[in-house]
């Protein structure tokens, strides 16, 4: 009589029999780590009030604030519970605003909750720092509004989406020149234009 094949033997630790007979059962398997993306500092908004919080100039990056009215309304919100102290930094609707005055001006750089409170005060640091040069130390609403289009340059080279981009003035300032050179456009040239752009306005509104 023939003898009935023999079924093959487990290796030493698989199968269950394995488990009864002592061995141990394999370790499970660690879950595999997730690949975090790195986050970047990020930027809600910047603004400049005049001492009235009226908005000068305004940059919003995020749809926190869809509307211009919204954004208004932040805006006084703001300016209300900033104006009359001397802190630097304030919390307000789950937000972190770092603040500084300079004569008649208020400038605002808004960022979340959990942002670090050091990169946001040296992003208002180079803003101011970099205005300053721009305006000749003359940070005040006359010269900022004689001098907007270089303000935004300023802006533009710091942050850019929302993401910061610059905390060193003296960069900044090198390209704000770089990109003017290249435009054409000079501090005095854009002067120019404004003071038309002005005396235009004002012969139409006598007519």
């Amino acid at each position: 009589m023939q003898r009935p094949e023999a079924w093959p033997r487990p290796h030493p630790g698989e199968g269950a029999s394995a488990t009864q007979a002592g061995g141990a059962a394999p370790p499970p398997r660690a879950a595999e780590p997730r690949f975090q993306e790195p986050s970047l500092y990020t930027i809600k908004a910047v603004f400049i009030l005049d001492n009235d919080g009226r908005r000068l100039l305004a940059k919003y990056y995020d749809d926190t604030f869809p509307s211009m009215k919204e954004q208004m309304v932040f805006e006084k919100n703001v300016f209300n519970k900033t104006s009359r102290t001397e802190s630097e930094i304030a919390f307000f609707g789950g937000m972190t605003i770092v603040y500084k005055s300079s004569t008649d001006l208020f400038l605002y750089v808004v960022g979340s909750s959990s942002e670090n409170e050091l990169m946001l005060m040296s992003v208002l640091a180079c803003l101011f720092d970099s205005l300053s040069h721009i305006l000749r130390k003359n940070v005040e609403k006359r010269w900022l509004l004689e001098n907007m289009d270089g303000a935004f340059l300023v802006l533009d080279e710091i942050v850019d989406g929302g993401v910061i981009l610059e905390s060193d003035p003296q960069q900044v300032i090198q390209k704000v020149n770089f990109r003017t050179d290249d435009s054409g456009l000079t501090e005095q040239s854009v002067a120019q234009v404004l003071q038309s752009a002005k005396e235009q306005i004002k012969w139409s509104l006598l007519k």
